[in-house]
């Protein structure tokens, strides 16, 4: 899909934790990323053959319970050494679930916009949501023992330490992890649709500015090149130049890229904040945008709209990446056994003044 608008890693970010959605207090870790792992609610449910529901009721001392099952719970919890904890008591009633969220850095402007969706969706469900900002494997190990799920922007190294038996779904993923669940972004068809895009518009001479060494999503690398391939164009390394995910490293990655192909006269970013850097350096070497060279970025961030020329961007629904991923979640939670099913999210080509 093409929309025409008029007008113009993450790595070593520090741990932040969030309680959102519902009501409370903000919640704490207690320092649960170095200590050996605490049982949860869903372990005292499992050994005692019952629902974690079930397991709150007795622990909230409720009424509205069997007095032998509650015995039976209570003894079970005692056995596995189960405490709820200071967030569980503050904010779990016997009928809540609360999701954790792990995004790489609430500063980067997309993921507010996914966090949005994600306490949207669970508000609907009368669901509690847990935002964590920081570094994937502490962020997972500090939720284990707090919440029902836990979705997230997880790479292979960060699942490491992942307790199976709290469901997991996957933002993004291009490696899903077994028995996690994934909400996918069809990002081939959406750096296809910008791609195809640029060449429409006459362009041969086409750069890529990808994320960082450490970064594990290569799909955007992939498709850019596998376009430039198919249509007989120079699809050299040198053509991909990396970056952090941010404006300034957009800003020195352009500077290297055109250094090496100053022949460049189209540059496609792994994101919008990439892209407003690549634009910025662009106007310092005083190069005329998108006249000498056009700039598309992906992503689609509402700053894309304000800048000096407006961006065109591959868009994500970035809440309804949100929406989707609680929806799994509450497959998940109803049924862990079930077939695995990927719902893909695809993304639209947003064309404005920059390409």
């Amino acid at each position: 899909m093409i929309t025409r608008a008029s007008g113009r890693r993450r790595r070593g970010y520090p741990h932040r934790e969030v309680v959102l959605g519902g009501t409370g207090a903000a919640g704490d870790n207690g320092g649960m990323g170095q200590s050996p792992r605490r049982a949860t609610i869903k372990d005292v449910a499992r050994s005692a053959g019952v629902s974690y529901q079930t397991v709150s009721r007795a622990m909230n001392d409720r009424t509205d319970i069997d007095p032998e099952t509650k015995r039976r719970v209570l003894a079970v919890a005692a056995e596995l050494g189960y405490r709820p904890s200071r967030f569980a008591r503050g904010l779990v009633t016997a009928q809540t679930t609360t999701i954790g969220l792990v995004v790489p850095d609430v500063g980067n402007p997309f993921f507010p916009e996914v966090i949005a969706g994600v306490i949207e969706a669970a508000s609907r469900r009368d669901w509690h949501v847990v935002v964590v900002s920081g570094q994937g494997a502490a962020a997972l190990r500090s939720l284990t023992t707090q919440v029902d799920a836990v979705v997230g922007y997880l790479d292979r190294t960060d699942t490491e330490s992942w307790d199976a038996r709290i469901p997991l779904v996957l933002l993004d993923q291009e490696h899903p992890v077994a028995g996690s669940g994934v909400v996918s972004v069809d990002v081939d068809s959406g750096v296809r649709a910008g791609m195809a895009h640029l060449l429409a518009a006459g362009h041969r001479e086409i750069g890529m500015i990808d994320c960082a060494a450490d970064c594990d999503r290569s799909q955007r690398r992939r498709s850019f090149l596998g376009v430039l391939g198919e249509h007989r164009l120079d699809a050299a390394d040198s053509r991909v130049e990396r970056a952090e995910q941010s404006v300034e490293g957009g800003f020195g990655a352009a500077g290297r890229l055109l250094e090496r192909h100053p022949e460049v006269t189209a540059l496609f970013a792994f994101n919008d904040l990439v892209a407003v850097g690549a634009l910025r350096q662009l106007r310092a070497r005083g190069l005329r945008v998108p006249r000498d060279c056009a700039v598309l970025g992906f992503d689609g961030l509402a700053l894309g709209e304000w800048i000096e020329p407006a961006l065109t961007t591959v868009r994500i629904d970035k809440k309804r990446l949100g929406e989707l991923a609680v929806a799994e979640v509450e497959r998940l939670l109803d049924d862990p056994a079930a077939q695995r099913r990927i719902p893909v999210l695809r993304p639209e080509l947003v064309v404005r003044a920059s390409a």
